[in-house]
């Protein structure tokens, strides 16, 4: 049952981070980027793929919240074992693992919602830099927000799978220490037992040698 919960936590998080990646096409252009180099094609660029990402369907929204909170639910329930191992990786990993969700809800979800769902799409074609207008200077902090605050949530899952690989490496350490011991439990047996069976046919020897004595006195 451990192994299944650990499976849908890991899964749900590399799923998520994985749609965090597919965001890199817009950050990179965005993110450590010097006043020189951050161009109004770069924040056109970015800008223009988040107004696409808001105008997609609604449906899969709905898809991304249920695999989020079906990774925040199996993590929470590992903690009900109360084990050592479950309160140290999967506190951590529940704590960072919420710590992206509020990233995302409070900071993500607001800037997009207010930012990007109403701009229009107006590069319906390929548009040549020179006849690009200049870029909305109420924009400018939006965008650069947006990946900042997309690194910190991969950052943070990235953290999750760490703690999540980190319990899977101490369960079995355990594992193998409890066989370890069974073995040694199992060498031990063995040799009580054989000396056990040694002492038993030492005793049945004696026993008929006192009897073929008492027989042999009773003769005379």
């Amino acid at each position: 049952m451990a192994g299944l919960r650990m499976s849908v936590v890991v899964s749900a998080t590399a799923f998520l981070l994985g749609l965090l990646f597919t965001h890199w096409i817009a950050d990179s252009l965005t993110l450590w980027k010097s006043p020189e180099t951050q161009t109004d094609v770069r924040l056109w660029t970015a800008a223009t793929y988040y107004a696409v990402l808001m105008h997609g369907p609604p449906q899969l929204a709905y898809v991304y919240a249920a695999v989020a909170l079906l990774g925040a639910t199996t993590i929470l329930w590992s903690l009900r074992d109360g084990r050592a191992g479950n309160l140290m990786f999967d506190g951590g990993s529940i704590f960072l693992y919420l710590t992206a969700l509020a990233v995302y809800l409070y900071s993500v979800l607001p800037n997009l919602l207010a930012n990007f769902s109403t701009l229009p799409l107006p590069f319906t074609n390929a548009t040549p830099a020179t006849g690009l207008p200049p870029f909305p200077p109420t924009l400018r902090e939006p965008t650069l927000e947006l990946a900042s605050s997309h690194l910190v949530c991969s950052v943070v899952l990235t953290g999750v799978l760490a703690l999540q690989a980190g319990r899977w490496w101490a369960e079995q350490a355990d594992v193998d220490e409890d066989d370890d011991a069974e073995d040694g439990e199992g060498d031990e047996t063995g040799v009580e037992t054989g000396v056990e069976t040694d002492r038993t046919a030492e005793e049945t020897q004696s026993e008929v040698r006192r009897r073929e004595k008492t027989a042999a006195k009773a003769k005379a």
